[in-house]
């Protein structure tokens, strides 16, 4: 059996060189142009959440294959050379002239790319964690790949807004394409989920073959555009159920807020169920807040509880 290799992306924010660039970039950009959420600190903030991450990794599902971190010439400082780590820069992927990115969609659009990748893999956003001990068969089956949708429906316009996040408007174009390159195309109303994305090499690389346009829409982009949304997080999952390469799952997951009034009863949830959770997300939407504010510690806080023990990915501190 080939191995899973996990992917993620990783930026650290408060670095002053990723800094300047993303200023200097800032000056360029047309603020009619931007999504939602598209450019705030929360979105390239750095709560440890990477380091707790690989620690759940390491608990929950051992047996993994290569771990590849995407970044802007960055390394975590706490990350210890190890020979299961491959850190890509965004310069490995990226064409110069595109970079630099700090639109997501954009810098997932070339996963597929990274050397030496397996042919299957997960992917996985540093806020979105293993939370129990990970079954190869729920996620990869002889029936298809799990793709996880939220439980409920989300109506959603038939076309793309400018208010509206970047997950609905990527289900909007999604609707749209399919139903024009597929008579038998069934759209499923829910979004997709924060969770884990359980990937096929083979099949990103064929679509990107068939949908060129989208594809050099999304890499055309600096930072998230409203109107070029994502492809990886909706348009490639729907491809591979259209192509009967997945399946629908809608399990309901734990998602926390940080913002949220109710964060705390998120986190006390995440406490008292740890361990029984396929996955769980900690989405930073405290946006441009202090890095001091309370809330952004106590994400810090709760995953230190929950994952106190150091992974083999970490410096050994004497």
């Amino acid at each position: 059996m080939d191995q899973i290799d996990i992917v993620y992306l990783w930026v650290n924010g408060a670095d002053p060189i990723w800094q300047r660039k993303r200023a200097q970039a800032q000056q360029r950009l047309n603020p009619d142009s931007l999504a939602q959420y598209g450019n705030v600190a929360g979105r390239y903030r750095d709560n440890g959440e990477l380091r707790y991450n690989l620690r759940a990794l390491e608990r929950f599902f051992p047996d993994h294959g290569q771990i590849f971190i995407v970044t802007d010439g960055q390394r975590p400082e706490w990350l210890a050379e190890h020979e299961k780590v491959t850190l890509i820069d965004h310069a490995d992927l990226i064409p110069a002239a595109a970079r630099p990115v700090f639109d997501a969609g954009h810098i997932e659009s070339y996963l597929h790319h990274i050397p030496n990748l397996s042919e299957r893999f997960i992917y996985l956003n540093d806020d979105i964690f293993f939370g129990a001990p990970v079954k190869l068969a729920d996620w990869f089956a002889a029936d298809g790949l799990a793709v996880h949708f939220e439980p409920t429906a989300s109506p959603t316009s038939d076309e793309i807004q400018k208010n509206e996040t970047a997950l609905v408007n990527a289900a909007v174009i999604s609707r749209r394409w399919l139903g024009q390159q597929f008579a038998t195309y069934q759209h499923i109303p829910q979004l997709c989920a924060h969770a884990p994305r359980a990937m096929l090499k083979s099949a990103l690389w064929h679509l990107e073959e068939q949908a060129q346009t989208l594809f050099h829409a999304v890499r055309s982009t600096t930072f998230r555009s409203w109107s070029i949304p994502p492809i990886m997080s909706d348009l490639a999952l729907r491809w591979m159920i259209q192509h009967d390469l997945a399946r629908p799952q809608f399990s309901p997951a734990l998602y926390i807020s940080s913002c949220e009034p109710n964060a705390g009863e998120q986190f006390h949830a995440l406490r008292q169920h740890f361990g029984q959770l396929p996955y769980f997300c900690i989405n930073d939407t405290c946006d441009d807040c202090a890095g001091d504010d309370p809330r952004l510690g106590l994400v810090a806080e709760v995953l230190a509880h929950l994952l106190p023990t150091p992974s083999r990915y970490e410096v050994s501190v004497a």
